[in-house]
C-alpha cells in the first residue's frame, strides 16, 4: 500500500524552523483596566492612512517557495524572531499591509450599495482593529445589515425594537404578569381601578394564575422550570473571561456587560425550547457583544445587545445541531461533524491520522469537540479568535467548513510533536494547544480546500 504523498506547500523552508517551546498559555489578552463608567477601548491599532484614490486588487501572499525538507518532518510553527530589528520590521510590514486591508473595506463599505463578494474577499485576510470597521462588516456577513446602507436605519430601528418587546414579554416576573392581566381584565371596573394594591383577590387568581400551580400553561410553573437555566446562564456569564476587565470585575461597566449576555442568553433559551441553553453558549456570544460595543458610534455601542442577539441567532443557526442532543448521533450532530474532520485530516495527511486514531488512539471526540462547539474561542487569545473569526464569517462557503479545514490545520502545524508523541503527550498537546501565528494558521487551513 502506498503512502499518500504529503503535499508539496508542506516541505516548505516556512514550516522548517525549530518550534518554539511550549508554554503554559498565560498570553491570554488582557486589556487595561478601565474606571466604572469608561467604555474598554478596541485592541489598539495604528491609525488608517487616507484611502487610496481608486481600489485595487487586495494582495494574496505567495506560498513560500519550497525547499527541500523530509516529508516525515513536521511543519512547525513559524520561526520566532530573536533578532530586535527584524521584529520591527515584521511589525512594520504588519502595519503596513492591515492599513492597506483597512483603506479597501472603507472605500468598500462607503459605497451605496455594497458588494458582499468583494466585501467578503477582502475580510477573509483579517479586519484590522480599531475603527468600528469589525463590528459593521461582522453584522454584514452574518446578514443582520442589509448590502443596501439606504435601508440601514430601518432595518436597525426594526429589529432593536423587536428585541425590547422580547426583554418585555419573557424576561417578566409572573407577579408583574399577573398585575396586568388583571389590569386589562378589570379595565371597565371603576372599583378595582381605583384599587392601589394592584393585587388580585384570592376568589380572581385562576389555577394557571397560582404560584403552586402545575399545569403546562402555568406561567409560574413555566417561570420555576426557567429558573434552572437562568441559574445555569447566570453562572457561566460570571465565569466569561475573568481575565479581561471589559466581562469581570467590579465595575459597574463589566457589571452592565454582564447583564446583557445575560439577558440575550435567557431570551434566546426561552424563544428556542428545542435547544434552550447549553453550557458554551457564552464564549461564542463574548466576541460579537465585545465587538459591537467598542464600536467608536455611541449610537451602535448604545445598542450593542439586541444587534449581538440578532446576529447570534445568525451564526448560531449554522451550528446548532452541534447543540442539540437529540441530535448527537445524527448525520448532522456533533460526532458526524468530528467524524468529517477526521476524514479531512485522512485526505491530506494520512501518515498524521494514522498515527493518532490507530496508533496512539487519540480519539478525536477528546479534543475536537471543544474546538468545534466553542469555534476555537479557548484554543487562542481572545485577540487571535478575532481574526479567525473573520475568515469563519467571510468565508462564501459558510463558516462549518472553514472551521474544520482550521482545525485539521491546527494539526497539521504541530504533526511533528504528534508523531513523537503518544497518547498521554498528544491528549495534553491538543488540549491545550500552542501558541501559533495565526496568519500562518489560516495560510494553512486555505491550502486545505478541495
Amino acid at each position: 500500500m502506498v503512502k499518500k504523498k504529503v503535499p508539496d506547500w508542506l516541505n516548505s523552508s516556512l514550516w522548517s524552523s525549530t518550534p518554539p517551546p511550549e508554554d503554559d498559555r498565560l498570553q491570554r489578552y488582557v486589556p487595561k483596566p478601565i474606571t466604572a463608567d469608561a467604555v474598554e477601548p478596541p485592541i489598539p491599532v495604528a491609525a488608517p492612512p487616507a484611502p487610496a484614490p481608486a481600489p485595487v486588487p487586495i494582495p494574496v501572499p505567495a506560498p513560500p517557495t519550497p525547499d527541500v525538507v523530509s516529508i516525515q518532518q513536521e511543519p512547525p510553527k513559524p520561526q520566532v524572531i530573536e533578532n530586535e530589528t527584524s521584529n520591527s520590521n515584521s511589525d512594520r510590514n504588519d502595519d503596513e499591509n492591515g492599513s492597506f486591508i483597512q483603506s479597501h473595506l472603507l472605500s468598500e463599505l462607503s459605497k451605496k450599495v455594497i458588494n458582499m463578494s468583494e466585501l467578503r474577499r477582502i475580510a477573509t485576510q483579517g479586519i484590522p482593529d480599531g475603527g468600528g470597521i469589525r463590528s459593521t462588516v461582522w453584522k454584514l456577513l452574518l446578514g443582520y445589515l442589509p448590502p443596501d446602507r439606504g435601508l440601514w436605519s430601518s432595518e436597525l430601528a426594526k429589529k432593536r425594537s423587536q428585541y425590547k418587546h422580547f426583554k418585555e414579554d419573557l424576561l417578566m416576573n409572573p407577579s408583574e404578569i399577573t398585575r396586568r392581566l388583571e389590569k386589562c381584565t378589570n379595565f371597565d371596573n371603576d372599583e378595582l381601578k381605583c384599587e392601589s394594591s394592584g393585587m388580585l383577590s384570592r376568589s380572581e387568581i385562576t389555577h394557571d394564575e397560582h404560584p403552586l400551580s402545575l399545569g403546562k400553561t402555568s406561567i409560574w410553573n413555566q417561570f420555576f422550570q426557567d429558573t434552572e437555566i437562568m441559574e445555569q446562564i447566570d453562572r457561566d456569564v460570571k465565569r466569561t473571561h475573568p481575565d479581561m476587565h471589559f466581562f469581570s470585575g467590579d465595575s459597574s461597566f463589566a457589571k452592565s456587560n454582564q447583564d446583557a449576555l445575560r439577558n440575550i442568553l435567557i431570551v434566546f433559551a426561552k424563544l428556542n425550547p428545542g435547544i434552550r441553553y447549553v453550557q458554551g453558549m457564552n464564549e461564542i456570544l463574548a466576541p460579537l457583544f465585545y465587538v459591537f460595543r467598542n464600536d467608536p458610534d455611541e449610537e451602535f455601542a448604545a445598542s450593542a445587545e439586541p444587534d449581538t442577539f440578532f446576529c447570534f441567532v445568525e451564526l448560531l443557526s449554522g451550528f446548532r445541531d452541534n447543540f442539540c442532543q437529540q441530535l448527537d448521533n445524527s448525520v448532522v450532530g456533533i460526532r458526524s461533524t468530528i467524524t468529517k474532520l477526521s476524514q479531512l485530516l485522512k485526505e491530506h495527511d494520512e501518515e498524521l491520522w494514522r498515527h493518532l486514531e490507530v496508533t496512539t488512539k487519540v480519539n478525536p471526540q477528546f479534543y475536537a469537540f471543544r474546538w468545534i462547539t466553542l469555534l476555537l474561542t479557548q484554543e487562542f487569545n481572545f485577540a487571535d479568535s478575532l481574526h479567525i473569526w473573520d475568515t469563519l464569517l467571510s468565508d462564501p462557503e459558510g463558516p462549518q467548513e472553514t472551521l474544520l479545514r482550521v482545525c485539521c490545520a491546527m494539526l497539521i502545524l504541530i504533526r511533528r510533536r504528534l508523531l513523537a508523541g503518544d497518547f498521554t503527550s498528544n491528549l495534553k498537546l491538543l488540549q491545550n494547544y500552542p501558541p501559533t501565528n495565526i496568519s500562518h494558521l489560516l495560510y494553512v487551513a486555505n491550502k486545505l480546500r478541495s
